[in-house]
């Protein structure tokens, strides 16, 4: 079936190519780079060793990558040298041709209190002081460290990890663009094939199926909401049908050379109305309000109480009240959908060149619909820059005739 631009699924699918890429992705170089970076952070800060989980955190300094599991994977970064590698002793020849850097390898048995054997091998190596742990180091790895800790004090590591993954290089900016124009290709693409009694398991197909087409390693999220089902920020956990006159919310991101994509479109299929359009031109103007605080030096909140103050003027709201803006404005993007720095009331954190966020003031109007409108913002030593240019209108969020 034809949908609202005349293409069939079928159709828009043949019609995604990947984009021409606009930069190289991470190599080995880069890792040494931050590994150097984080370094001179932890000589500054006095801290000793820092331990890296199986995380984003992990990848970002070494490029390696695990699933989370219970055996202990990690690697330890000292003031200075190569990483000391962690991992279960029956893993470690695997592991060796996974590395992009060189280190030596701390191999535990099956038997053994692994944080136990890593905290043994940094006092033979004379290690003592503060060990700061990555910030989504489980519990239960913590407390092994903590019963193992003599001689260190555990503290935490993002004053090292988030320090340093917040400020993107060209390079990681680079990588964004891409993944973020790539997944707005996508959306255009969903939005020519949207057609009535269409389902949002239908959409979410479409949607794997042509970021798959544009390179994607992998789509992370999928929520496609229409009509009342809007108004909910995460979706609902049943399918629905579209007509005429709803609200549809699509919002996806993936990952594309290890970095992600997160945009959302709302509009209307059919004919909208005017409170539709209304409560829609409020949210774009929430987001430019957001975009117009976003300068260098100004606190996270600041952008935040910018959006609310365009929303509780209309008389929604106030603070989290519903109808209105019931979460923050925004979020960080890099190796994460959501990391450092956080558009939220009460976060002191000051805009710097580099950093990455969504903008995203969601206004909901629970059992009517909702409205969210996002798209992100790189900081440069000028001000901020969108990786892709907000909705056009309701009727026509591409700015293109579908």
């Amino acid at each position: 079936m034809n949908g609202i631009g005349g293409y069939t699924i079928e159709q828009a699918l043949a019609s995604l190519a990947p984009l021409p890429r606009i930069a190289e992705p991470i190599g080995p170089l880069q890792y040494q780079q931050r590994l150097h970076h984080a370094q001179s952070l932890m000589r500054e800060q006095g801290m000793a060793a820092l331990w890296l989980d199986a995380s984003t955190s992990l990848t970002y300094f070494t490029g390696l990558s695990f699933g989370r599991s219970e055996r202990l994977h990690g690697a330890v970064v000292l003031q200075q040298g190569a990483p000391l590698y962690v991992s279960p002793a029956f893993e470690v020849e695997k592991l060796r041709t996974m590395l992009a850097l060189n280190g030596e390898i701390i191999q535990w048995e099956e038997h053994d209190s692994p944080t136990l054997v890593v905290m043994d091998a940094l006092r033979q190596r004379g290690i003592s002081g503060p060990m700061g742990l990555d910030e989504l180091t489980p519990f239960f790895t913590s407390e092994g460290f903590r019963r193992a800790s003599a001689g260190f004090d555990l503290v935490e590591g993002a004053a090292v990890t988030a320090a340093c993954r917040m400020h993107k290089t060209p390079q990681e900016i680079a990588l964004i663009q891409r993944a973020m124009d790539s997944t707005l290709v996508v959306h255009k693409a969903a939005a020519s094939v949207l057609h009535e009694r269409m389902t949002t398991t239908e959409m979410q197909r479409f949607l794997h199926a042509a970021h798959k087409r544009m390179g994607f390693a992998k789509l992370l999220f999928d929520i496609v909401l229409f009509g009342a089902p809007t108004a909910y920020p995460h979706g609902v956990p049943y399918p629905q049908t579209l007509k005429d006159g709803d609200m549809v919310l699509i919002d996806m991101g993936g990952e594309l050379d290890g970095y992600l994509s997160d945009i959302t479109r709302t509009f209307v299929f059919g004919e909208a109305t005017p409170r539709q359009r209304e409560i829609w031109s409020l949210e774009l103007a929430a987001q430019a309000a957001v975009f117009n605080a976003a300068q260098i030096g100004a606190p996270c909140s600041a952008l935040d109480d910018a959006a609310r103050r365009v929303i509780e003027a209309a008389g929604l709201g106030p603070d989290y009240a519903v109808p209105g803006l019931p979460h923050r404005a925004g979020h960080g993007i890099g190796l994460d959908v959501h990391e450092p720095p956080y558009i939220v009331r009460g976060n002191a954190t000051k805009l710097a060149t580099g950093m990455c966020f969504s903008n995203e003031p969601m206004i909901c109007s629970y059992g009517e619909f909702g409205v969210r409108l996002e798209d992100h913002i790189y900081m440069t030593a000028t001000g901020p820059r969108w990786f892709t240019q907000p909705a056009h209108k309701i009727d026509d969020p591409f700015g293109v005739t579908l």
